[in-house]
């Protein structure tokens, strides 16, 4: 039994080789219409729960059609229905699903409720994101990168704002799959210390930058998200816009980066806030392959969650 909850904690092996089914998974399904179920089914008969103490589109959507599309069947569960550590305890509830599903994705908020989860259940868990880590968005991330330019190993992505849990999981993913990491933003938005040591300690170059003009120059990658949460109050929206508002990734900004860099952001997107309309649908952007990646990339993380 494997465990999906961070890319730092998944060997650089074990990632390539998801990375590998993921592209050989969405290749066999080319033309084919999205209802059709693969040819492969290895799911067939098993049954996922889908955890949500987060609300969700891509993660839902992509999970549930994943998993159908591999022969299973989701349980798709709020956390206000199940009362997730307040009802119950995070270990009996892991306990008592593991009795009933083959496989658990939680998208909680603390990662401690991830962690007690994994160390209770006896079905493999997997992170759908938490405060501090969103592998899954990453892992969809690397897989565009390299269907569109080829190996992502030795090149520069640049991110752009704020050092937040997605930004965390690209610096994890920078020291697993070998390539050099700028974060632009404020001194006050950095992203965590440990994840910028695992990737240093990996050899690659990680980089703090507060010129964003200087920082994308010969990036063959840049990357931001919003700047606010869905749950963060009105002040704290304000205050982020103005600390932000100079990273904001527009068509000057990414003409400083390579001719063919690509821009990517996990969406949902505050268009003209930190990525133009112009960006996020101009040459340079594939965000919308990468939603559609979140698909491949996290059916071959469940795959390899349960060894087939």
């Amino acid at each position: 039994m494997m465990n999906f909850l961070d890319i730092h904690t998944t060997s650089a092996a074990d990632l390539r080789s998801m990375m590998n089914s993921a592209h050989a998974m969405k290749t066999a399904r080319k033309d084919r219409p999205k209802g059709t179920p693969d040819d492969d089914q290895p799911l067939s008969g098993r049954m996922v729960a889908l955890i949500f103490e987060k609300p969700s589109t891509r993660t839902r959507v992509s999970f549930d059609v994943g998993v159908r599309q591999l022969g299973g069947q989701t349980m798709v569960l709020s956390g206000k229905e199940m009362q997730l550590g307040h009802g119950e305890t995070i270990a009996d509830t892991a306990r008592v699903l593991s009795r009933y599903v083959d496989l658990i994705m939680i998208r909680t908020f603390e990662e401690q409720t991830l962690l007690e989860m994994a160390e209770y259940a006896t079905v493999p868990v997997i992170n759908g994101l938490t405060n501090r880590s969103h592998p899954c968005q990453i892992m969809a991330d690397v897989m565009t990168y390299e269907e569109h330019r080829g190996p992502i190993a030795g090149k520069k992505v640049v991110w752009a704002g704020d050092g937040n849990n997605v930004c965390t999981s690209f610096i994890h993913a920078a020291g697993q799959f070998g390539f050099d990491f700028t974060f632009t933003g404020p001194e006050t938005l950095e992203p965590e210390a440990t994840a910028i040591r695992f990737a240093r300690e990996k050899g690659v170059r990680i980089t703090m930058d507060r010129d964003p003009a200087h920082a994308v120059q010969g990036a063959d990658l840049v990357v931001t998200d919003t700047w606010v949460s869905m749950h963060d109050p009105e002040s704290a929206k304000e205050r982020r816009h103005n600390q932000l508002r100079g990273y904001q990734v527009n068509e000057t900004l990414m003409a400083q980066a390579k001719p063919d860099a690509l821009f990517m952001h996990c969406l949902p997107a505050h268009r003209n806030d930190e990525a133009t309309s112009a960006v996020m649908d101009g040459p340079h952007s594939v965000v919308f392959d990468e939603a559609e990646n979140r698909l491949h990339a996290q059916k071959a993380v469940m795959r390899w969650c349960l060894g087939l």
